[in-house]
Formats: C-alpha cells, sequence, structure tokens
C-alpha cells in the first residue's frame, strides 16, 4: 500500500486502474507483454496521493481499454459485483468492481467510449466522466489520446467531486491539458432535460421500464421532458470505430503492437490492426463530418437544459458477451460513445434495481465545463432513488454541497399525506419549484390518523410517549426558501410545521396536527403511512364492488 499524508483526501483508500502509472507498480494495460515498470507515477495518482488518499493497488481492464464489457484480459473476466454470472462493464472493470465490493473508497479508471460510464451503471455506483482536459492523461496509456479522460468511481456523488476536486487542474505537460471555465451556477428547481426521440433497450424489457422509471423520478424533481433528435450523437458514436478516428487507437500503442502484435488478445488485436487501413485523408474526412455532426448536435442545447441517457440500455451475462464479443460489446456503448467526442462533460449515477435484480444507471450529459451542475443533479437524484451503495447493502449518508456552484437557498420540508407526489396537493410544492429529495420515515414515536371530514381527504401526525408509536413513511422536498412562506400560508388548521424526528437519528420540518383535532380520527398508524392505507381504502372498495 502506497500510504497518503493529511489532506482533502486523507483517510481514503483508492486504487488505480492498470493502464495509469503508479510508481513501484507494473503498468500492465492486461497485457503481459507490455508490461513496465514506471518511472515515477502518472500526474493524476500524484495529486491524489498528494491530498492524502492511499493508493492500495492496480485493477484489471479489458486490454488497452479496448471494450466495454470487461470479459477482454488475459487476467479473466471481471464479474459484476451485483450478480456475478453477469459482465461488469469495461474497460474499467476492475476499479468498478472494487468500489462496488467496498474494498475501496474510490477508484480511477479511464474513458475514451464510456469505460468511466457503463461499468458505473452496471454495478450500482457512480461514474464521473469529467470535461476532457480537466484531469491530465500524463501518465496513463492511451486509448485515443485526443479524447482521452480519467475517470472517477465512487460509491457516492459527493466522494467523486471530492476526488474530482483534488485531481483537476491545468497540466501544462499533458498535450491535451485545458483551463476551463466551470458552470457554477445549479440546474434551478425546474430544469429541461432532453430523453432521444427513440430509445432502444435491445429488447431488454425490464432495462425500458427501468428508463421510464427514471424519466418519471427526474420529472417528480421539476424536470421537464423534451424529446430530442439522437440521430446526430448516434452517428457521432459510430464514426469512432467505424471511420478514421480509429487509427488513434493504433497510433496510442504503435511500436509495441508492430512488435508484439500476437501478443494482443482478439478481439482487441483486430480492431487495433484496423487502424492501419486509413490515409492521412481519411482521417481529415471523418474529422470534419464529426464536427457537422457536433453543429447539428449542439442545437439540442438550445431546448434542454442537461441530457437524459441510460447508461447502457442492456446487460449481457458473460457467457452471452464472450460467444459475441463484437456486437454485443457495440451495444453497451450506445449511448456512452458519442460524449467525448462532441466534449461533453457526463455522470453516471443509480437509478434503480430492474424487476430482474440487475442494477440500472442513468447518465446525466451536459456541455464542457457543466461537472458541478451535473454532480448537484445526479446527487439528488441519487439519493431519491433509496438505493443502497453497490453491493455492499449500506445506506446512502447525507448528501453534501457541491462547493464550486452557487445555489440559492433552499428549505426542507417533509411531507406525509396529500402533499405526497402523486396526491391531490402535491401541486402546491412543484408550482413552487420544489423537488424530491427522497423517501425517509420517522423515527417510532409517531401516530397516524385520518382526519374526518377534509377535502381532499388528509391524515394528522401525532408525536406520543417512547414505546407507544411507530414509524411513519413520508418523503422529503426542497422547495426555495423564497417560496416556503406562502407555501406554509396554504396549510389550514388543525395542521401546522413542526420538527419531526427521523428514524436516522436527524430532524426535519414537517407536518404535524393539533392532539385536539385527533378527537374520534381513526387511527391508522398500522398502515405505516397514508399511501398505504389510501392504497387499502381502494383495494376494499374493489373486493366490495367484485362481491356485489
Amino acid at each position: 500500500m502506497v500510504s497518503g499524508a493529511k489532506g482533502p483526501l486523507a483517510g481514503l483508500q483508492f486504487a488505480a486502474k492498470d493502464n495509469i502509472d503508479a510508481l513501484g507498480l507494473p503498468t500492465t494495460a492486461a497485457c503481459p507483454a507490455f508490461s513496465y515498470q514506471p518511472a515515477a507515477h502518472s500526474a493524476v495518482v500524484q495529486k491524489l496521493l498528494d491530498a492524502g488518499a492511499a493508493l492500495v493497488g492496480k485493477t484489471n481492464l479489458d486490454q488497452f481499454a479496448c471494450g466495454l464489457n470487461g470479459t477482454r484480459s488475459p487476467y479473466g473476466a471481471v464479474p459484476n459485483a451485483i450478480n456475478p454470472l453477469y459482465v461488469s462493464g469495461g474497460s474499467s472493470s476492475g476499479s468498478a468492481y472494487v468500489v462496488a465490493t467496498g474494498q475501496v473508497e474510490f477508484a480511477l479508471g479511464t474513458d475514451t467510449a464510456g469505460s468511466g460510464r457503463v461499468p458505473a451503471g452496471l454495478n450500482n455506483i457512480v461514474g464521473l466522466k469529467p470535461s476532457r482536459g480537466l484531469i491530465s492523461t500524463r501518465g496513463a496509456v492511451p486509448a485515443a489520446q485526443s479524447v482521452d479522460c480519467i475517470s472517477i468511481f465512487a460509491r457516492t456523488v459527493a466522494t467523486a467531486v471530492k476526488v474530482l476536486e483534488a485531481a483537476m487542474g491545468h497540466d501544462p505537460l499533458d498535450a491535451y491539458s485545458r483551463k476551463l471555465t466551470m458552470t457554477s451556477k445549479a440546474f434551478g428547481a425546474s430544469f429541461r432535460f432532453g430523453v432521444p426521440s427513440a430509445v432502444t433497450f435491445m429488447g431488454d424489457a425490464a432495462a425500458q421500464d427501468a428508463f421510464d422509471l427514471a424519466i418519471k423520478k427526474l420529472e417528480a424533481m421539476g424536470g421537464k421532458a423534451v424529446r430530442i433528435n439522437f440521430a446526430p450523437l448516434a452517428e457521432a458514436a459510430a464514426l469512432l470505430y467505424e471511420s478514421a478516428l480509429v487509427a488513434e487507437r493504433y497510433t496510442a500503442i504503435k511500436s509495441f503492437f508492430d512488435a508484439h502484435e500476437a501478443e494482443v488478445i482478439e478481439p482487441v488485436r483486430s480492431i487495433i490492426a484496423a487502424g492501419r487501413n486509413y490515409s492521412a485523408a481519411d482521417l481529415y474526412e471523418a474529422q470534419t463530418k464529426l464536427k457537422s455532426l457536433g453543429q447539428q448536435a449542439n442545437a439540442m442545447w438550445q431546448d434542454i437544459d442537461v441530457l437524459l441517457v441510460p447508461t447502457a440500455p442492456t446487460h449481457y451475462t458473460i457467457a452471452q458477451m464472450q460467444a459475441d464479443p463484437v456486437a454485443l460489446n457495440r451495444n453497451l456503448g450506445a449511448y456512452t460513445n458519442f460524449v467525448n467526442l462532441l466534449d461533453y462533460a457526463a455522470l453516471s449515477v443509480p437509478s434503480s434495481m430492474r424487476a430482474d435484480g440487475l442494477p440500472f444507471g442513468i447518465t446525466l450529459i451536459g456541455p464542457c465545463g457543466s461537472d458541478w451542475q451535473l454532480a448537484d443533479l445526479g446527487q439528488r437524484y441519487h439519493h431519491a432513488t433509496g438505493l443502497t451503495l453497490g453491493a455492499t447493502g449500506q445506506p446512502l449518508p447525507a448528501p453534501s454541497n457541491i462547493h464550486g456552484l452557487k445555489t440559492e437557498a433552499m428549505v426542507r420540508v417533509a411531507v406525509v399525506g396529500a402533499h405526497l407526489s402523486g396526491m391531490p396537493l402535491n401541486i402546491q410544492l412543484t408550482e413552487r419549484g420544489a423537488s424530491l429529495v427522497g423517501e425517509a420515515k420517522t423515527s417510532a414515536d409517531y401516530r397516524l390518523y385520518a382526519l374526518p371530514g377534509t377535502t381532499p381527504p388528509k391524515p394528522g401526525m401525532l408525536r406520543v410517549a417512547p414505546g407507544q408509536g411507530a414509524s411513519i413513511a413520508l418523503e422529503i422536498w426542497q422547495m426555495p426558501a423564497a417560496h416556503y412562506g406562502s407555501f406554509v400560508a396554504l396549510i389550514p388548521a388543525p395542521l401546522g410545521i413542526g420538527m419531526l424526528a427521523l428514524e436516522d437519528g436527524s430532524s426535519v420540518q414537517g407536518f404535524v396536527c393539533e392532539p385536539e383535532a385527533l378527537k374520534g380520527a381513526e387511527d391508522i398508524t398500522q398502515h405505516g403511512g397514508w399511501r398505504a392505507f389510501m392504497a387499502s381504502l381502494k383495494n376494499a372498495k374493489a373486493a366490495t364492488t367484485t362481491t356485489a
């Protein structure tokens, strides 16, 4: 283990993908014949050590970072952290696995075509793909150097952002490093998110259902879905491997490849060898085509603030991938390959567990420099999912502020009844720009009652003596402080706002009821929440109708 000193990352352990140099450890790029001992740490590893993080070791990858599935390595296929029969995603497969299983707090990957996002989406973790040039790639074995990025895997957005803050910075020794102006304004409580007009899931109904759910979750957070023309993005993605642009992969390891081609495994060998077949004229033609597609794609930013796509459109078993390694690998990159080519930032966050128990992730994409905006929205979304961390089963910790953003003052309020999402009074929240933070429960010190004669029907909640109550389900929303007063003014007696104790020991402002108003009200505590109680009434009515 290489130990760090004091600094903002002190106490955090990390691993590095084995195409990133770390002094004292061989760099193999998953090719034993290529292995060498670096003379120094890569720029990014050095920065992280200086910030106090401790390097644990190196991780497996698709050979020469050529693949999105995690099975293209002579050291073996990396299994999925949730279900080992399935692929982990690649090429940063090992980095995602050690984060998802809790072996390290974060890990470094690289991302040329999605390698920092696909493994995150398939392993229920966060994958931060920064704007190109934000983190130096000096000391990383290039895949396609002009579009390579160092990526960050973590179990929370907050950790990934903390690492990015320590790792970023202009490096004059890196030909593609840039001084970037970062957007410092967060997305508002209301925002527009793009959704491809035609989304393919390769026949995977579970993935399609999960993406439909993701759209609804973003809408519940204040987003408005806007359909966008995905064709220019898809055409740009195809250029990465189906044009002269693939020659950059050959250029990256030309000397080694020409001398040791037989040492490179298939299908990596064929992909890299294809780069020999193009002329300089072919390359200029491909670059001009890419620029044209970029101009077409940029029109979408006039209508949207952020683009939403599935991180991966489906999930394959290791056996399936090994039986058809080229076509299925290409499918995994349907929504990732274009991002670096078009100079966008991206963040993959966990979204849900599919009906078959596999994780499903979404990717939020924005223009170059939108990294902090994406992190803020991604963190809000992740915490609204109620998912646990990776494959550890541990709950999400409290979210953290994104320091690079200027945000308006917000107030959090817990709702337990008619203001829940989908309920009649939820509009009183959304029309004030409120967004859903997530679901929670009170401490076991409350009782819930159905108030008689209220329209729409409303509950009343009362704190009682220890041992005489139960935990009640609720939602936590946040709204601009400027609108909070008008919201509270709408609350009719006997309801009001007070401090609620939550089961995790924290507290939040939320709805309470005057004890006097509960006389004669029906005690519905046994249902555990208003939504469950309303569902029981619906079921009872349906049963009565059926019997009649």
